[in-house]
């Protein structure tokens, strides 16, 4: 028999849960399936201990959520839409400037419902990506930060299995129970997008997910904000408040860690600071190249007829489509993108309405040279004359025309054999991925951190870097 569930208790909403009789029967057939997953797919040997959570409890901009120790399975999953706007328009599309839909047409039921599934099914995979991270945690601050992130998409899945559930019928129940069937990385079952079912067997890897992966996210969550259907539309508002502090573990994490290495290789007057324990800058750029690149693979192929088929009918638009100077229909315009032809690059006029996917790609690439900006500074303020860099958006590239084309990251079209030559020198080799794992030792006493890393500048929610953040 299914569990009861107290909706304003246990589950904080303001869909008005307990008034609706089928959507509640639904979720109560869905929420020990999703208990059972957490106990199972979620953060290994921390499920008994008291941890320092944000719990969202309303959308409002100020007290939207509250801290407190709680219990990782004991978190308080909820469901939460942003404010309804009476006269909000569709922004983009043929039906652009009709009003937003409320309930779904029956011709989109189809696309929207695999844009929500592909959404959903991102959020318990990271979850499953770093369900032992905690056994090798820096500290206790970085400890917490790991759970924040877990226990939030788990509530993002809660947002997406609610659209599933409200407004899909019988389909809708069977894609909300096939998102706990499919796990990261399982060869039968994977999930959907490949940068999801990669090991994220180290911290170092996990800083870099939060920032180039978990900002992909922004980037989707921005881009379905925009849809003309107003439900996911005003879940994805919400989702993206969460999102940011996602984002903010990675950009301030590896702006630790490059302290950090700059402190050691001043204190040894040295660039081989691996014997000191901590991760050396050619390591470091090899990670950002494979981070970055899978990362750029989620936004999909340059040329798209279902990203122009999305954007058309107003399911899906633009990171801050209001941003645009154009026309925001796209049938008439064109769009240059650099294409390799016959071994050089070529510039290659499309039309502009099959490259939204380009243009969200080059949206969030932008965005993360802001955070490379930021590392170089720590370099420069340490008087180190190194820097980082992305790499170029071709490099080792599995998704998209680029595909199968050998580019180095600074944008050089090479032949096979050379860049075979050249690849131990791009990409992390086993021997870098055993050195980085070798440095994984967790630090559990508050206020102590790990070698490879420097401590944050303040804490969390005002409480002091020491605190307790875990009762262990």
């Amino acid at each position: 028999m299914p569990r009861q569930i107290d909706y304003s208790e246990n589950i904080p909403n303001n869909v008005d849960l307990a008034s609706d009789r089928r959507l509640r029967r639904a979720l109560e057939n869905w929420q020990p399936r999703f208990a059972d997953w957490w106990s199972e797919m979620g953060p290994v040997g921390f499920q008994d201990k008291e941890v320092y959570l944000r719990t969202a409890v309303d959308v409002g901009q100020q007290g939207w959520a509250h801290f407190s120790h709680v219990k990782l399975p004991d978190y308080r999953w909820g469901i939460f839409l942003s404010e309804r706007d009476p006269s909000r328009r569709i922004g983009f599309g043929e039906l652009k400037g009709q009003p937003v839909w409320q309930e779904i047409p029956g011709e989109f039921r189809t696309e929207l419902r695999r844009l929500i599934v592909v959404q959903g099914d991102t959020e318990p995979a990271s979850v499953e990506q770093q369900r032992y991270l905690g056994r090798t945690a820096p500290s206790l601050y970085d400890l917490r930060n790991l759970f924040q992130i877990n226990v939030e998409e788990g509530r993002h899945l809660w947002a997406m299995v609610y659209l599933l559930h409200a407004y899909f019928g019988r389909d809708g129940r069977d894609e909300a129970d096939a998102l706990l069937e499919r796990h990261s990385g399982d060869p039968d079952h994977p999930r959907i997008l490949g940068a999801f079912n990669e090991k994220t067997s180290d911290w170092l890897s996990f800083l870099l997910f939060t920032y180039f992966t978990d900002r992909d996210g922004k980037y989707q969550l921005g881009a379905l904000k925009e849809s003309a259907f107003d439900p996911l539309s005003r879940t994805c508002d919400f989702m993206l408040k969460e999102e940011a502090h996602h984002m903010f573990v990675g950009a301030a994490g590896l702006g630790r860690v490059v302290q950090r290495t700059c402190e050691v290789m001043n204190q040894y007057d040295t660039d081989d600071v691996r014997p000191y324990g901590v991760i050396d800058l050619p390591t470091l750029q090899k990670y950002i190249n494979f981070h970055f690149s899978v990362s750029l693979d989620l936004f999909g192929s340059e040329t798209s007829t279902n990203a122009a088929n999305y954007y058309s009918a107003g399911l899906k638009g633009r990171f801050a489509e209001a941003a645009y100077s154009d026309d925001h229909v796209l049938v008439d315009h064109e769009e240059s993108i650099s294409e390799i032809v016959d071994g050089h690059w070529s510039e290659r006029s499309r039309p502009a309405i099959t490259v939204v996917n380009e243009q969200l790609r080059r949206s969030y690439i932008d965005d993360c040279a802001k955070g490379m900006r930021r590392w170089n500074r720590i370099l420069d303020e340490y008087g180190i004359d190194q820097q980082l860099g992305l790499p170029h958006e071709a490099f080792h590239r599995q998704v998209g025309i680029h595909r199968g084309q050998f580019v180095t990251p600074q944008g050089e079209i090479v032949n096979e054999a050379k860049w075979t030559e050249l690849l131990p020198r791009l990409l992390p080799t086993e021997a870098d991925r055993e050195y980085v794992t070798s440095l994984m030792r967790p630090v559990y006493e508050p206020g102590h951190m790990a070698d490879w890393i420097a401590p944050p500048v303040t804490g969390i929610n005002t409480q002091p870097v020491d605190y307790q953040y875990v009762r262990l």
